[in-house]
C-alpha cells in the first residue's frame, strides 16, 4: 500500500481532483509508487486528502481512462501502468515481485498503522514506547556534546566491538547491576533490536525455536521470523514466564529463550528472584542459551531483584541493554554480554552489516557515563516517571475501573489494560484512531486473540493522556456488546 503525506491546496485555483491527479501522476511517473502497487481505498484517499468522496472518483476515473490504474473488486485500485510503459515498449522492473521475494517478513498491517502515525502531530499517542520531550535532559545533553566538540579530534570508524573507552565504562557500570564484564565481553550495537537480528543471523539454525514469553514485544516483530526461527510462546503468570511450561516445550529444534524479566512489555510484570533461579537452574541443566532484554531494568519506582546475567556463572545468558529506554532513542545506542567467542562472532557480523554503530552516540554515551551524570539522571527520571504513572492510574481508576483490570508497574513504561468483555479489538483499533488517539492492541504481541490494550504513560503530556484514556473508554464501551 502507497505511503501518502501530502494535500491538496485548497487555496489554489486549480481544481482539487486535478491537483490529485497530477500528485498521482507524478508519483507513478517518477517510479515512487511502482506497478502492481495498490491505493488507498477511496474512503482514506478521502480522508488523507481531507476531501469529498465525490472529488477522488473524479480523479480516479481520469487516471483509469489514462491506463494508470484498475479497480479490481475485492482487490481494490492498482497501479497497472506507468508513463514510461505507455510511451515505449520497454517496461520497467516488476519491483512487486521482488519486495514479495524479500526474505525479511513485513511488519504486521496494524503495527505499519502504528509507525506511520507515531509522526503525527495531531494524535494522541497512547502507546509509544519511548520518552516525552518534557523528560528530554536538554541543558545535560547541551553540556555533554559542548564538552564533545571541544575534545573531538576526529570521527573515524571506531572498533569491531565498538569504542573501547565506552566498553571500558559500561564494564565499570554494570559492576554496580552485580555483572563481571570485562570490555572484551562487551559489543556495542545501534540498540538492542539489532542485538536481537545478529543472534538471528549469527548463532542460530534455519527452522529452529526461540521461546518466548506469552505475550511478548519480541512477537510484535520480525527479527527471528525474517531468519527463518519460528517463535513459541510461553504462558506466564504474577511472576514471570512459567518453568514446568518451558521444560514442556524443550525439544531438538528449541534453539534459546528470550525474556524481558524487569518491567516486562508489553505486561510489566516483574519477575520474582524464586522465578529466577528456577529459570537458570532448567536452562543450565538443558544447556538453553537465554536472551535477557533488560531496556527498562534502570526505570525502577521500587528496587527489582538482580539481572540474571548477575547470577549466571556460567555463561548461558546473553545480556541486552540500551539507552534508547532511558536517555533517549535516537541515540540508537546498546550493548551486549556474553561469552568472548560470542562477542567475537557477532562483532564480524556486525562490521559486515554496518561498520559499527554511531561513533557520537558513543563518545557522547561515554561523556554521560564517565561524569556521573547518567545516574544523577536517572534518579530524576524515575521520580517523574513515577508521577506520570499515577496521574494515568488515577485516569484508569476513572473511567476503566467497570470495564477493565490492571495492575500497578512498579516501574518501565506501560500499563497493560485487561478488558472483562471481548470486543472486536482491530475495530476498536481502528475506530479510536480515527478518534485521534492511538493504542497498541494486546493482539500484536500475543499468539492468539487477546482482549487487552498496552497504554504508556512515558511519552504523551498528562493532560493528553488523560484525554485519550477518555476517548478510550467511550469507543470500547460503544463496542461491548
Amino acid at each position: 500500500m502507497v505511503t501518502i503525506i501530502w494535500k491538496p491546496d485548497k487555496k489554489s485555483k486549480i481544481p482539487l481532483y486535478k491537483q490529485i491527479i497530477h500528485y498521482i501522476k507524478d508519483k507513478i511517473k517518477n517510479g515512487e509508487w511502482i506497478i502492481g502497487e495498490k491505493l488507498p481505498s477511496q474512503r482514506e484517499l478521502a480522508e488523507v486528502f481531507e476531501v469529498n468522496r465525490s472529488t477522488i472518483i473524479e480523479a480516479l476515473d481520469e487516471l483509469r481512462a489514462d491506463g494508470l490504474i484498475e479497480g479490481k473488486n475485492k482487490g481494490g485500485t492498482v497501479i497497472i501502468n506507468n508513463t514510461w510503459s505507455i510511451m515505449a515498449s520497454r517496461k520497467a522492473p516488476n519491483w512487486e515481485e521482488y519486495i514479495e521475494s524479500g526474505i525479511y517478513k513485513p511488519n504486521f498491517d496494524t503495527i505499519q498503522v502504528i509507525n506511520k502515525l507515531e509522526w503525527d502531530n495531531n494524535i494522541i499517542r497512547l502507546s509509544t514506547g519511548e520518552l516525552s520531550k518534557e523528560l528530554f535532559p536538554k541543558e545535560d545533553m547541551e553540556e555533554v556534546f559542548l564538552s564533545l566538540s571541544r575534545e573531538i579530534t576526529g570521527l573515524g570508524y571506531e572498533m569491531p566491538k565498538g569504542s573501547l573507552k565506552l566498553r571500558e565504562e559500561i564494564s565499570r557500570y554494570v559492576r554496580k547491576l552485580g555483572i563481571d564484564a570485562s570490555p572484551e565481553s562487551i559489543l556495542i550495537v545501534s540498540g538492542s533490536l539489532q542485538s536481537f537480528q545478529l543472534i538471528a543471523m549469527g548463532l542460530l539454525d534455519y527452522g529452529s525455536t526461540v521461546l518466548v514469553e506469552k505475550p511478548s514485544y519480541i512477537k510484535s516483530l520480525n527479527v527471528f521470523q525474517s531468519s527463518g526461527m519460528r517463535l513459541k510462546g510461553i504462558p506466564m503468570d504474577q511472576d514471570g514466564i512459567m518453568v514446568k511450561e518451558i521444560e514442556k516445550n524443550i525439544n531438538s529444534k528449541t534453539a534459546l529463550l528470550y525474556t524481558i524479566p524487569n518491567f516486562h512489555n508489553p505486561t510489566g510484570i516483574v519477575m520474582s528472584e524464586n522465578r529466577r533461579k528456577e529459570l537458570l537452574d532448567l536452562c543450565l541443566e538443558r544447556r538453553l542459551p537465554i536472551i535477557e532484554d533488560n531496556a527498562y531494568g534502570e526505570l525502577w519506582f521500587e528496587k527489582v531483584p538482580k539481572t540474571l546475567k548477575s547470577m549466571d556463572k556460567s555463561g548461558v545468558v546473553l545480556y541486552s541493554g540500551t539507552a534508547s529506554k532511558s536517555l533517549s532513542a535516537g541515540m540508537r545506542l546498546g550493548w551486549l554480554i556474553g561469552p568472548e567467542a560470542v562477542i567475537e562472532r557477532l562483532s564480524d557480523i556486525k562490521m559486515q552489516t554496518d561498520y559499527g554503530a554511531s561513533s557520537i552516540s558513543q563518545k557522547a554515551f561515554y561523556l554521560w557515563l564517565k561524569s556521573g551524570k547518567y545516574e544523577e539522571y536517572l534518579e530524576k527520571l524515575r521520580f517523574k516517571l513515577k508521577a506520570r504513572r499515577d496521574a494515568v492510574i488515577e485516569s484508569l481508576n476513572k473511567y476503566f475501573n467497570d470495564i477493565a483490570c490492571f495492575d500497578i508497574p512498579k516501574g518501565g513504561f506501560y500499563i497493560w489494560l485487561k478488558l472483562k468483555e471481548k470486543v472486536d479489538m482491530k475495530k476498536v483499533f481502528y475506530i479510536a484512531k480515527k478518534s485521534g488517539v492511538l493504542i497498541n492492541p494486546g493482539y500484536i504481541y500475543d499468539f492468539e486473540k487477546n482482549y487487552s490494550i498496552r497504554i504508556s504513560y512515558s511519552y504523551g503530556s498528562i493532560k493528553e493522556i488523560e484525554i485519550g484514556i477518555e476517548k478510550l473508554s467511550q469507543i470500547i464501551r460503544s463496542q461491548i456488546l
